[in-house]
């Protein structure tokens, strides 16, 4: 943990300015309660709890409060019931750019499922390429006011369905397109990663990346399996790493061989410290394994999730963590390095954005 003194000064709006990335974001999680009415209304969606924009807001935050995983996902009949044309997915995607952007995020992976926005008729070529507009729109008029951000996508197979092969294949398909790599998502208990084993091993074989939701509300074995036998790159969220790793009375630490494998092999995190708590994989901020895991230098990340059903941003993420333990610019700085190290991005990319953009950041703020 930081003793960075500095973590005492830090205010909003530099929290704000400050260059992040953020790899694991939900586009269907995180539209803003005013789009969700709008597109209700234009396609004749009648389901909202509330057509009130603020007490939308707060509808989706107090639903999403449910300590469990599948409760949580409930809240994804609406987001996506609103998300079924093209015009909805390209307005989503580019105001998606935009949020994050104003966040002082740098670098975005956003992921979402195909599958869920077909209801209505549109094929998947369909879905992704609305989206991929949507993207290349939002990046368009962020930099129209002087900002910056680069978006990748991540196309999700739900872990329930029986789709992973033919998602894995649109992955690989539209990699020079702004798909950046594949994801399963979804229920984690009865539905393991193994389930989906063609599509990891055509992935693998295709040279391209992937990341797994694993160790969120499963523990161990969900993490040993994504990384064992599926190859995963990176584990969603793996909160439950913690559960290897044991602390005695007199404050030993000691790991098991898993969590020693994540550790040595620089496994990056997924970690989302709200979401988190919502879903019940940790009972607070201040009790998230977040502290030990930084502690221990494993490589963790920092990420919304899904930023409507959280109320957050990586900014509120950020502040959140400062008060809880004590982290300051060169924490967050650290966080930001892992990600973007980690990130679905070529090599090169990845170290000009590191050296350019966000050492000089954090730099002027750790001077300032």
């Amino acid at each position: 943990m930081s003793t960075d003194t500095r973590s005492q000064t830090l205010d909003p709006e530099k929290i704000r300015r400050a260059p992040k990335v953020l790899l694991h974001d939900h586009l269907d999680g995180g539209l803003r309660p005013g789009t969700v009415i709008d597109l209700a209304d234009s396609i004749g969606y009648r389901g909202l709890p509330t057509t009130e924009v603020g007490e939308l807001g707060r509808w989706f935050r107090d639903a999403a409060d449910s300590g469990s995983l599948e409760s949580y996902l409930e809240t994804f009949a609406h987001t996506c019931g609103v998300m079924q044309t093209e015009e909805a997915l390209v307005r989503v995607a580019a105001e998606c750019a935009e949020d994050l952007a104003a966040d002082g995020v740098v670098y975005a992976e956003v992921r979402y499922a195909p599958e869920l926005f077909v209801e209505r008729g549109l094929s998947f070529p369909a879905v992704i390429e609305a989206v991929q507009e949507g993207f290349a729109e939002g990046e368009r008029r962020v930099a129209a006011k002087g900002g910056r951000i680069q978006l990748g996508t991540l196309l999700c197979a739900m872990r329930q369905h029986a789709r992973a092969y033919e998602i894995a294949e649109l992955a690989v398909r539209y990699r020079d397109n702004g798909v950046a790599g594949f994801d399963i998502a979804g229920p984690e208990a009865g539905f393991p990663p193994t389930r989906n084993l063609d599509a990891f091993e055509y992935l693998r074989t295709s040279n391209a990346h992937f990341t797994i939701h694993a160790g969120e509300a499963f523990g161990l074995a969900s993490i040993w399996e994504a990384l064992q036998h599926c190859g995963a790159e990176r584990l969603g969220h793996g909160v439950r790493i913690v559960d290897d790793i044991k602390t005695s009375p007199g404050g030993e630490v000691q790991l098991g061989r898993l969590a020693n494998y994540v550790r040595d092999r620089r496994i990056p995190l997924e970690l989302c410290p709200s979401s988190n708590v919502q879903t019940g994989a940790a009972a607070s901020i201040a009790e998230h394994p977040i502290g030990l895991l930084t502690s221990l230098r494993f490589r963790v990340t920092v990420n919304t999730d899904n930023r409507l059903m959280s109320g957050c941003t990586m900014s509120s993420e950020f502040a959140a963590l400062a008060e809880a333990f004590g982290f300051g610019w060169t924490d967050f700085q650290w966080f930001t390095i892992n990600a973007m190290k980690s990130a679905f991005l070529d090599f090169d990319k990845r170290l000009e954005l590191i050296n350019d953009v966000i050492k000089p950041g954090y730099a002027a703020l750790i001077n300032s």
